[in-house]
């Protein structure tokens, strides 16, 4: 007898029909006991209903119609396999195909359906062996030899119909995310935007305002920078849609960007709690600004969070979520105008003292404690308090009184809101 394997892998790849003696057991053609396929097919589907959680909720006129032609199909596959030992071809297997991407539009799980394939072939197969006898191995080997092919083809037809179809679901679901965001944010009314995406519109927001910063692989020259940010983004994105069940709307570039979260449903808001846990998804610290409001408000309050997350990141404040009222004196002091530049103005005579303006900076982030700063710049802390004479001599401000803190404080902030402003964009 030809080995079934081989000449079955020669007619594959020439599309001609295998050689070989069919495959039999008990004397009879191995496929005998699949050839009544229109009762065994109805068999099967009953215990895939029964058996196979996801069948069990398919509405009957789909088990008995889809599903039920499906399994018909199969075996007359498995038949035409052991018979012929041929694969089929891709005009056979497009109603697989056909079947497969309509189960994930329908959302029937991708495990579920292979499952049913190889619980099928399994049962199949079963059929087969009981009526073996000891002087049938070879055949029996020969002929789950067969049916493994068979299986391995309706796996691999199955599961890319599959995917394939997910990734054009998903892409469409992604362009009308981006459709409904961009509509949200220009202010567009929400029934506009609900008609025109076909996604529902929550009545109110939470506006985030989101800054990543560089996973470590994206500062190695020894890793793809780029590949490393790609995959940073990606587990951000898949941590926000499962936290926010896929109801956040996101525009988001590997630094950063703007989400907003539905904020009148059961769903839970970015909470400082969850944006560490976001913050360890990434492998990176992230910094947030935020703010709450209905629908119609989105254009301010994403003008609010970003102008907060301007202010975060010119005062240097630490990984973390923000909003107003944690900047209310900051945010208030440092609005464009004269004070501020009188602010500004008022450490200009360190200009030329860098060494001075390090030692303020220092000291005031060290609680003004002159051993801390003098370890942290590797001076004497005797050296710290001969500069902050220094600093009082040169601008008047001193850092003995409670004001003098203050006005050091707002003045340094002010200007490095001011630098910043001035900043040429790269």
């Amino acid at each position: 007898m030809s080995t079934p394997s081989t000449d079955l892998d020669t007619a594959a790849a020439s599309g001609d029909r295998a050689p070989g003696p069919t495959i039999t057991v008990a004397g009879l053609p191995a496929s005998r006991s699949l050839s009544d396929i229109n009762k065994l097919a109805t068999q099967l589907v009953g215990h895939f209903a029964d058996n196979v959680a996801p069948c069990g909720t398919l509405p009957g006129e789909q088990l008995h119609g889809d599903v039920t032609a499906v399994t018909q199909t199969c075996l007359r596959m498995a038949i035409e396999i052991l018979d012929e030992q041929r694969l089929p071809g891709e005009e056979q297997l497009a109603q697989l195909r056909e079947a497969a991407a309509q189960w994930a539009r329908e959302g029937v799980p991708l495990d579920t359906i292979i499952h049913t394939y190889h619980e099928g072939i399994k049962i199949g197969f079963d059929l087969i062996a009981a009526k073996a006898g000891g002087d049938d191995l070879a055949d029996l080997v020969s002929g789950f030899r067969l049916v493994m092919k068979l299986l391995d083809t309706f796996t691999v037809t199955v599961a890319t119909a599959y995917v394939e179809e997910q990734r054009l679901v998903a892409g469409q679901h992604q362009s009308a995310t981006q459709t409904l965001m961009s509509a949200l944010l220009s202010g567009h009314t929400a029934s506009s935007v609900a008609r025109q995406t076909g996604l529902p519109v929550a009545q109110s927001y939470q506006v985030v305002s989101m800054t990543i910063a560089p996973h470590p692989d994206e500062l190695d020259p020894r890793v793809n920078t780029k590949i490393a940010a790609r995959r940073k983004l990606r587990r951000v994105q898949s941590s926000l849609a499962t936290t926010f069940n896929s109801r956040a709307l996101t525009l988001l570039s590997n630094n950063g960007g703007t989400v907003l979260i539905p904020a009148d449903t059961d769903m839970p808001v970015l909470t400082g709690e969850l944006l560490e846990d976001l913050s360890a998804v990434a492998e990176a610290p992230i910094i947030a600004t935020h703010s709450i409001g209905t629908t119609d408000r989105i254009p301010e309050l994403a003008s609010e969070s970003h102008e907060l997350m301007d202010l975060v990141r010119a005062i240097r404040r630490p990984p973390g979520l923000y909003e107003m009222q944690d900047l209310l004196i900051e945010y208030q002091i440092t609005r464009p105008g004269p004070a501020r530049d009188h602010l500004a103005a008022t450490l200009e005579p360190l200009d030329n003292h860098p060494e001075l303006l390090e030692t303020l900076r220092v000291h005031l982030d060290t609680g003004l404690n002159r051993k801390g700063t003098g370890r942290r710049m590797h001076i004497h802390p005797n050296t710290v308090d001969y500069r902050l004479r220094r600093i009082t001599q040169t601008t008047g401000i001193d850092l003995a009184l409670p004001e003098g803190i203050s006005r050091a404080h707002i003045a340094l902030l002010a200007r490095d809101l001011e630098q910043q402003a001035t900043r040429p964009t790269v």
